[in-house]
């Protein structure tokens, strides 16, 4: 695995994601109470657009950490190991998801574990 090709992926993919998380950080703001401005079906619908932009930045949030952990293991030099089994994560998964921690047979394992299988 190129670890160079995926640290600038990483790097691309955090620099993408703070520039929307940037341009969003307006959607996330308090809606008013003033129903003289806004009626009140508009003020409803600006609370759940408030809502919805603060759990799409705390998917935005989980992700930076997502990535700022995989560019900590490279630099480690433990970029491309299963965290839980640690054997070499399948290229293709990291090609896919380059902050994966973990290989696609752990990754099910867990998953039937929570019973969502």
């Amino acid at each position: 695995m190129d670890q160079t090709k995926q640290r600038a992926r990483l790097i691309a993919r955090r620099a993408d994601i703070e520039a929307v998380a940037n341009e969003a950080r307006a959607a996330g703001a308090t809606v008013e109470l003033d129903q003289t401005r806004v009626g009140r079906l508009s003020r409803m619908d600006a609370m759940q657009g408030q809502a919805m932009a603060k759990a799409t930045g705390a998917r935005r949030a989980l992700e930076l950490e997502r990535i700022a952990a995989a560019l900590a293991r490279i630099d480690a030099g433990e970029y491309g190991d299963c965290q839980a089994c640690g054997e070499p994560i399948a290229p293709a998964r990291l090609e896919f998801d380059p902050a994966a921690v973990v290989c696609i047979h752990c990754a099910e394992a867990a998953e039937a574990r929570r019973g969502t299988r």
